[in-house]
């Protein structure tokens, strides 16, 4: 049986000003997997992320063709919510982003920004916190310290926590922006066993350059090349059995 699609990407194409950075992609990203995006540095990657909760309209003239679909709604639909597909669609981004701000402050953010002071009780906020920080596997550590300033915490912690913070919001989907380039080898795998556990309850889209990163941690692979998708597939048929020799040739380091 297979799983259902959390985002349908149709024959998608953006622009920032006259520079075309995606051309005609379509591709598609189960719910409840690990899909790694692959390619070289300039071949459209990130900014597909950023197409699909929209953030990259914040950066100059962009347009776009095609439709992005997460969770059967259109979200270049004109009448589509552009907070609401923020609350659905979490993004994390390569070097941790905590907030100026503490522990629980930067888990209670996103509650603050999207509901009404009389929507959240202070019973809830706990509850949520507590909740968020169980699930990152940091609450136990961090528990008698919520007050302490999140820029505090080591790189593995901070990118935990901005993990952490996407999760009151319930989001559908998140993007992982290369979330590991900025840590060490062991700060590399405590993220990505997070990325596995959470893969039971989110559905989750990750850009990765590490070939082994992908390899391990992902359950479906998707290569790009200057703007378009080369190739999609299941992690083991794309590394072991390649259809197209591009594909193959930046697996094995030839170039990217």
């Amino acid at each position: 049986m297979e799983k259902e699609n959390a985002v349908i990407v149709n024959n998608f194409s953006f622009w920032y000003g006259a520079f075309k950075a995606l051309n005609h992609v379509s591709l598609d990203v189960p719910t409840n997997e690990i899909t790694a995006l692959i390619g070289p540095s300039g071949c459209g990657k990130s900014t597909l992320l950023k197409c699909m909760n929209r953030i990259n309209e914040n950066q100059g003239i962009v347009s776009h063709q095609g439709a992005i679909t997460i969770f059967g709604h259109d979200i270049y639909h004109p009448l589509a919510s552009l907070p609401e597909i923020r609350r659905q669609v979490g993004m994390v981004f390569q070097k941790p982003n905590p907030l100026p701000l503490s522990i629980y402050e930067n888990i209670v953010f996103g509650l603050k920004t999207h509901y009404s002071r009389r929507e959240l009780s202070k019973s809830m906020l706990d509850e949520k916190v507590e909740q968020s920080l169980k699930e990152v596997g940091m609450w136990d550590e961090v528990k008698d310290r919520l007050k302490q300033i999140a820029t505090s915490l080591s790189l593995e912690k901070q990118q935990k926590l901005c993990i952490a913070r996407l999760l009151p919001l319930k989001p559908k989907l998140i993007l992982l922006d290369e979330p590991c380039s900025a840590l060490d080898p062991q700060g590399t795998k405590a993220i990505e066993d997070l990325i596995q556990s959470l893969k039971k309850q989110y559905s989750i889209l990750m850009v990765t350059h590490s070939m082994a990163q992908a390899r391990r941690s992902s359950d479906r692979t998707i290569f790009m090349f200057m703007g378009e998708v080369v190739e999609a597939g299941r992690t083991e048929q794309i590394f072991s059995n390649a259809k197209e020799i591009r594909t193959t040739h930046y697996i094995e380091g030839r170039f990217g």
